[in-house]
This record gives structure tokens, sequence and C-alpha cells, in this order.
């Protein structure tokens, strides 16, 4: 069931620019599953959040929107990462962002 048991995209290490293409592609990729409506991209590995990592993110919510709807949720998001996307405001435009860390 697709509510209880969600698509993942897991994000490790420093997210650079070079790194985003690879990563939409990983998140087309999921999306090929029929009925998938929502996939959780857990950042809590990732090191150095920065703009890059918000470009990222960003780019990965496009992807999925543009899929039919998907709502791409934010796992184990580090407080870096929240205070840089509320920063340029797309903390409410990425939809949910679960925290799974203090």
């Amino acid at each position: 069931m697709e509510a209880t048991n969600p698509k993942a995209l897991v994000l490790t290490g420093r997210v650079t620019r070079a790194d985003v293409p690879g990563l939409c592609a990983e998140l087309e990729a999921l999306l090929t599953v029929p009925g998938t409506t929502l996939v959780d991209c857990d950042v809590g590995g990732v090191t150095d959040p920065d703009l890059a990592l918000v470009e990222a993110v960003a780019r990965l919510a496009l992807v999925a929107r543009r899929a039919g709807g998907v709502v791409l949720r934010l796992r184990d998001a580090p407080a870096g990462l929240r205070s840089l996307l509320a920063l340029v405001g797309l903390s409410e435009v990425l939809g949910h962002v679960r925290v799974d860390r203090p």
C-alpha cells in the first residue's frame, strides 16, 4: 500500500550541483511505477547543507509535481536544511517535511 510504504530516494554525503541531474533521473525511475503518489526523500545522511542541496531538493520537487502531483516528502531533514528552505521561501512549496531527528 502506497501510504504506508512509500518509495524512497536517499541522499547522502555532500550534494553538489553536478549531482542534481543524476538525482532527478533516479527519482524519475522511481516514478515509473504506476500508482506512485508519495516519495520519501531521506536527507538524514547529507553533510554540510547548503544552497546546492536546496537546489537539488527544489528540482526533485518539480520532477515529482510534473509526474502528476506526486508528493515529495523530506525525511530526517537536518535543522540547517530546514532553515535554508525557510530562508529562500521553499519550505511550504515542498509540502511535507518530516523531522525524525532533533
